[in-house]
């Protein structure tokens, strides 16, 4: 890095593993001397174990999501160098734009893990501020869940109707932890795409019955001449 800089790099991890986090002075700055070099753990000051002549690193064993989070390293001379470390859990990727169909049709929802297989998919609705469960076996009729691959899991939504608006979560489970997607449903009433013909129509009478009452007037004027 460079004068007050800080590098981040993130790391993902989706079950027990050991780690060694290493920060390594590039061969421009070997005229730094008499470095202070401190790690942390968030805000708590962590001791590195091994150290070479521009390197310095910890060792961690990651068992559960507690040792997850942000792992920093500081060197400070002249100059103040850091470097950030981001141990997460796998993300999962849903679809930001929301999702948009029409009162009695069906609704897919998607959601994959790339490179990391889950060992267990779950479904939420929102109701309010609280996240509801799917259980599509209780709910067969109304919900179908498919999980195609190991990394890949559908929500199918069937006969839809307006109270299915709203927010949905997909929830990936791993062995450190669980990681959430988010998506939104938007559903429209049948109206909808009938309105702009309603209304092409509804000019159309208007003009007929303008034209038409034009001709009476016309054909009663006549009359009377």
């Amino acid at each position: 890095g460079v004068s007050r800089s800080s590098m981040e790099k993130n790391i993902t991890l989706d079950s027990a593993t050991r780690i060694e986090l290493s920060c390594r002075l590039d061969s421009r700055y070997s005229h730094l001397k008499h470095l202070q070099v401190t790690w942390k753990r968030g805000n708590e000051t962590i001791r590195h174990i091994n150290k070479t002549e521009n390197s310095w690193s910890i060792q961690l064993r990651i068992l559960d999501n507690s040792k997850l989070g942000s792992y920093s390293c500081t060197l400070k001379g002249k100059e103040e160098i850091s470097a950030l470390f981001h141990l997460q859990v796998p993300k999962i990727e849903g679809k930001e734009k929301p999702i948009i169909s029409y009162e009695g049709d069906t609704a897919v929802m998607v959601c994959k893990s790339f490179g990391y297989t889950p060992i267990a998919w779950t479904w939420y609705m929102t109701n309010g501020s609280e996240l509801i469960a799917i259980n599509d076996s209780l709910l067969a009729d109304k919900y179908v869940i498919n999980r195609l691959s190991a990394n890949i899991t559908h929500l199918k939504i069937l006969k839809l109707i307006k109270e299915d608006d709203g927010v949905y979560w997909c929830e990936a489970a791993f062995e450190l932890g669980k990681s959430i997607g988010k998506l939104k449903l938007k559903v429209l009433s049948l109206m909808v795409p009938l309105r702009p013909f309603l209304a092409i129509m509804a000019e159309v009478v208007v003009l007929v019955t303008i034209v038409f009452l034009y001709e009476m007037y016309s054909k009663k004027k006549e009359k009377c001449a």
